[in-house]
């Protein structure tokens, strides 16, 4: 059923553009597409029209929810019940026509996007084990399989240069394969944690989705893929902790990661001379301090919860591998920095990924540790084999978190577990046998979940577009499916639909129903980013939307301030160097898709991982594992 009101005649001469989910909307549901004009266009009319252009229904525009530039904006709802493929048109003195999409079930709309998603990461992959593809056609940095360690470097200046050469940390040790982080080669502890710990409870709570009972989106080789790498960088024996590979700042006489333009395979051999070219060669690995010294909290709790997640997982098929991961997962969060004085270790620099929140990292940890443990029949010589005891931690720190958590956003991401950990922590509390009093409550909990989603329904008010977050704010497209991630959970676990239409909603703002009318993953619709600051997508990639492309990336998305850069050897794109996007930027918002700029089309690892989960959220409907 439509619902608008008759509100006069058409505007003459009026740009107009329709901006829908280029993935399309589900059979039955009410949709929610988006028309932008400059003039105004109340009582137009519209039209959902199938791909031989029958006229399925039709409505007059209605009243404008807000303004975007030099736009008025105005929502277009219907409903279709027969799946098919379809475009919206407007008609009358004001014309425009929508990109087409898809209504189907959920299952079909999103599965694709699942697949790409997975090879997205397969893509990444570094290393002997890599996929052979049209982008990937030999292995890179073989070198980092005996690659010499190194004490964390000085920085100074903006940005950050490497004050002086790199102190040798005297070891050498196999930090080969793990995935490169962005469209660098640069790899992160941070970042890879983060992605493990979404792939792990995806794979765990949608099998059906992201398992092997999925249409081509097994994610349980690649989760693994990840976890082997996180296990070399953490030495079990020595209690040892490496956390980066490669510098990507500047640094006296040397290249580095972002100096140059190259395919990854190149790196294995001299670029030039063996003093100019030395730590692209030979990556250095970064050691986080000395054997058995504390661990700064959010890697610590990352890494903690990654491994008992490993050992849920993989118990039954791998039981050697599982119980490995359960003992490095306890020995970690035994030497997590509880008191941590100086700034958390992310990245060198800090600056790549500041963080400032922890103890949702160790709630994380405690809460899979405890789930891991309750199970029984664990690994002898572990320092708890009480269940309880993480249990307990658990809500201690999600206590904590709530606390100390002040005015920041609380929106997943590698910055930030909470809205991951209160998820698991409130099933986990549903499972406790004694009556022990517990820090936090599972109402505590879904309290702080709503926080942050009642924030971002409130910033949906004041968008034109609806969207749940600022657009300039940075990682827009990441972010906002992050959102849709914890509105499910919450509808779930409160056994209602609060947040059900706004999921929908912002789920279509990161596919196209935004300004630029841009989905912001590649090959996702059939308007997206072809020019992505990737050395591999720029340098084999098609550079036009047609394969080979990087398929599955979310870029970096709409930014307030653009930065852009790129070294010698770049190949040009835009070819013309026209920008089509220009004219719909806002006043705080700019997106180009042009490979210079690495500020608004950049994909990376962890703005991948909120996809995968959102997508599998909307297919499913609810969590497959109930604790």
């Amino acid at each position: 059923m439509l619902f608008f009101l008759h509100l006069g005649a058409c505007s003459a001469d009026t740009t107009a553009f329709v901006r829908v989910n280029q993935l399309g909307y589900q059979t039955g549901r009410t949709g929610r597409a988006y028309l932008m004009s400059k003039g105004k266009v109340e009582g137009c009319k519209f039209s959902v029209k199938s791909e031989q252009d029958a006229e399925l229904l039709s409505g007059t525009v209605g009243g404008s929810p807000g303004s975007w530039g030099k736009y008025k904006v105005y929502a277009l709802d219907f409903t279709v019940e027969k799946p098919g493929r379809y475009y919206i048109a407007v008609t009358g003195p004001v014309s425009a026509k929508s990109p087409q999409f898809k209504v189907d079930t959920a299952a079909s709309l999103y599965s694709g996007a699942l697949s790409n998603a997975l090879s997205f990461y397969q893509e990444q992959r570094d290393g002997e084990d890599f996929i052979a593809s049209d982008l990937r056609k030999k292995p890179g940095h073989l070198n980092d399989k005996s690659a010499k360690t190194y004490q964390t470097p000085e920085f100074e200046g903006d940005p950050g240069r490497i004050k002086s050469d790199l102190v040798s940390a005297g070891e050498v040790m196999d930090a080969s394969g793990g995935w490169t982080d962005a469209g660098d080669y640069l790899k992160f502890v941070h970042t890879t944690s983060y992605v493990v710990a979404l792939m792990l409870v995806g794979r765990r709570d949608f099998p059906n989705q992201m398992g092997p009972a999925s249409r081509g989106s097994d994610f349980t080789a690649e989760a693994k893929f990840g976890l082997d790498w996180l296990l070399r960088m953490w030495d079990d024996n020595s209690k040892t902790l490496y956390y980066q590979v490669g510098i990507g700042s500047p640094i006296s006489g040397a290249e580095n990661d972002h100096s140059i333009w190259r395919l990854p395979q190149e790196d294995d051999a001299s670029h030039g001379t063996d003093k100019e070219y030395r730590y692209i060669r030979n990556r250095p690995v970064f050691i986080a301090g000395p054997p058995g010294s504390k661990i700064s909290p959010n890697l610590a709790g990352r890494l903690a919860g990654d491994f008992a997640l490993c050992y849920r997982i993989f118990r039954a098929s791998n039981s050697v591998y599982a119980n490995r991961c359960l003992q490095a997962a306890e020995h970690i969060f035994e030497l997590a920095d509880t008191a941590p004085a100086h700034q958390l270790l992310t990245a060198a620099p800090f600056e790549f990924y500041a963080e400032t929140q922890w103890r949702d990292d160790l709630e994380f940890a405690a809460t899979e540790l405890y789930l891991a443990v309750r199970e029984g029949n664990v690994p002898a010589g572990l320092p708890h084999n009480d269940a309880d005891f993480y249990l307990k931690s658990a809500a201690e720190w999600a206590a904590q978190y709530i606390r100390n958590r002040g005015q920041e956003s609380g929106v997943l991401d590698a910055a930030d577990m909470s809205g991951l950990a209160h998820f698991d922590l409130y099933r986990a509390i549903a499972t406790q046998k004694s009556a022990t009093k517990l820090a936090v409550t599972q109402a505590e909990l879904l309290d702080d979940l709503r926080r942050t989603l009642d924030h971002s329904a409130e910033q949906a008010a004041k968008d034109a577009f609806g969207f749940n977050i600022p657009w300039g704010e940075g990682d827009t497209p990441a972010r906002g499916l992050s959102i849709v991630v914890m509105a499910k959970e919450y509808d779930y676990l409160s056994k209602g639909h609060t947040f059900s239409d706004y999921a929908d909603r912002w789920v279509a703002n990161s596919l196209g129903a935004n300004p630029w009318g841009v989905s912001f993953i590649v090959g996702d619709g059939s308007i997206f980013p072809h020019c992505i600051h990737h050395q591999v997508a720029n340098l084999v990639g098609s550079n036009n939307g047609k394969k080979p492309i990087l398929a599955g990336a979310v870029v970096e998305g709409p930014i307030r301030k653009t930065e852009s850069g790129a070294p010698s050897g770049t190949v040009r794109c835009p070819p013309s160097g026209d920008d089509p996007f220009e004219k719909f930027n806002g006043p705080d918002a700019t997106y180009k898709d042009d490979v210079k700029y690495y500020s608004t089309n950049e994909p990376a690892i962890d703005l991948t991982a909120s996809s995968f989960l959102a997508f599998s959220w909307q297919v499913a409907g609810a969590p497959a594992s109930t604790f």
